[in-house]
């Protein structure tokens, strides 16, 4: 009789649960017939390829519940479970499944408790010699301020044991303190809130790596385009990286199969960075695959998901040919697609908690033009010409000269807030003054409204943003204008707009670009 395996899903589709896993979840049929052995897939969701009736040897439409994951292995008796290629879903299954005599495939369950469980975790780092943010663990109000009075604001409130970030937040402020820690006590069911000091202005840094328990080999780190604070699934990232030193590059990848290592890790595993300071800090550990393996995989030519499954049959990385990180000579952009148009007046400012729906990919020789493929592709038709409103935030007003001035270069005429253009002419760069929109017109929406602006350029004052900035950019959603709310973003877009004048975009395959790699 053929052996059997069962693939757990991501489940019902949902806003925080990427099709990215959907990928892995594929890839590890594709390998398990390879490798002759039957897969089971269960999912519940009729929108992904895992549940076509051809993808898998058997599928169960069913919820991702222990006790209908339990009837199932009772009825196919397979030799073992996956539960690393669904996101957190099937992740918060491993304790109770182990507890039931189910035999996981990859990673033990108890490295992945030490992944999730915030003491544990933190011992890890410390025997490691790593560093993290300073960090506690509440469940009430008082306890979350007793933390944060500790590790100074501003704070990082998120709850354990959830997907797509959901109630994690940044507060600054004891007021905005009280507000999120009863949203994160609702979502946690039970489990402690975890409040982490929050490095502003930091760089966030992912890394995905696949291990067989004795060797472990990088597949990509990915450097964030925005600063620290926006979730990894909505933010840009680009591989390789673009800003980082060798010295901090090496730490990472030290850190890394360091803590690859201590966990044991069988199959895949996603770690998340801030660098702040020249100092490398670990904000957290998932030991599955994460919402970037499919691009990384495509980056670099390696399919890590068909690696993973492999390996937790008992193959080793050596005889699969993948014993050393691939850093492609080409530079690929993550970047993500959000519903806000289906959303009308929703804030589109992005956060901790993850509101994208989808990504794309952007490829080419060098960092500006891969950067405005991706923006093309994910619908934003950054212009040559116009107009271009500015309105930053008091932190942001030093950083967003050197960016003015090159839309200035570039040909733009520029409009701002009173206090962005204060700045912009103390150095002589004119900008024509906005009223507020309660001041009168003709203001930002009049010039919306009659086309007049091509890009607007918008950060936030603050987590709770002011009325002014909230009808700004949910009125850019409404009218198709180019924006971008971060300060790192905005120096990407000017990249990209300056591509778009001086250079002529180019298309190549992906085989190409991986045949210019191995000629080195």
């Amino acid at each position: 009789m053929k052996k059997k395996v069962v693939i757990l899903g991501g489940g019902p589709n949902r806003i925080g649960q990427g099709i990215e896993f959907d990928y892995c979840c594929c890839h590890a049929a594709f390998a398990l017939k390879e490798e002759g052995v039957a897969s089971i897939m269960v999912n519940c969701n009729p929108e992904t390829v895992s549940t076509d009736y051809d993808t898998s040897d058997r599928l169960y439409f069913e919820p991702l519940t222990f006790e209908d994951i339990m009837n199932i292995i009772e009825r196919e008796k397979p030799i073992g479970v996956i539960v690393q290629f669904g996101g957190q879903t099937p992740l918060n299954l491993a304790v109770p499944l182990l507890k039931a005599g189910v035999n996981l495939l990859g990673t033990s369950a108890d490295s992945i408790d030490i992944a999730e469980d915030r003491k544990r975790f933190k011992h890890m780092l410390d025997k490691l010699g790593l560093l993290q943010p300073v960090n506690g663990t509440a469940f009430t109000f008082d306890q979350a301020k007793e933390v944060a009075g500790q590790i100074g604001y501003p704070v990082l409130v998120r709850p354990s044991y959830v997907l797509g970030g959901r109630a994690m937040e940044i507060a600054y402020d004891e007021k905005v303190l009280e507000k999120f820690i009863k949203e994160a006590a609702e979502v946690s069911e039970g489990h402690p809130v975890l409040v982490d000091k929050f490095l502003e202005d930091a760089i966030e840094v992912d890394v995905d790596l696949v291990g067989d328990g004795r060797d472990f080999v990088i597949g990509g780190i990915m450097e964030h385009i925005e600063q620290a604070g926006v979730h990894s699934g909505d933010a840009a990232m680009s591989l390789p990286t673009y800003t980082l030193s060798g010295e901090i590059l090496r730490e990472i990848r030290r850190a890394t199969i360091h803590m690859a290592g201590e966990l044991n890790i069988v199959g895949l595993m996603n770690v998340q960075y801030a660098v702040k300071d020249s100092k490398v800090y670990v904000l957290e550990v998932n030991p599955r695959a994460s919402r970037t393996v499919p691009f990384v995989s495509k980056v670099i030519g390696v399919p890590l998901a068909k690696l993973a499954t492999k390996v937790m049959l008992g193959k080793k990385l050596k005889e699969l040919g993948f014993t050393k990180e691939l850093v492609p000579k080409h530079v690929a952009i993550k970047e993500s697609v959000f519903p806000f148009n289906r959303f009308p007046g929703v804030d589109i400012i992005l956060g901790p908690e993850m509101k994208s729906t989808g990504e794309v990919m952007g490829i080419d020789v060098d960092f500006g033009q891969a950067y405005i493929k991706s923006q093309l592709a994910a619908g934003q038709r950054l212009p040559k010409k116009g107009n271009v409103f500015i309105s930053v935030s008091d932190r942001d007003k030093r950083s967003i000269i050197l960016i003015a001035k090159k839309l200035k270069d570039l040909g733009f005429k520029i409009y701002a807030s009173s206090g962005t253009a204060q700045v912009l002419e103390k150095i002589n760069i004119s900008a024509k003054i906005l009223p507020k929109i309660s001041e009168g017109s003709p203001n930002v929406l009049d010039l919306m409204k009659e086309g007049k602006l091509q890009l607007v350029i918008n950060t936030p004052s603050g987590r709770i943003p002011r009325l002014d900035e909230i009808k700004i950019r949910s009125q850019v959603i409404r009218y198709g204008i180019p924006y971008t709310t971060t300060i790192f973003g905005a120096q990407a877009t000017v990249s990209g707009i300056e591509v778009l004048l001086k250079k002529k975009l180019k298309v190549k395959s992906l085989q190409e670009y991986y045949a210019r790699a191995a000629r080195g």
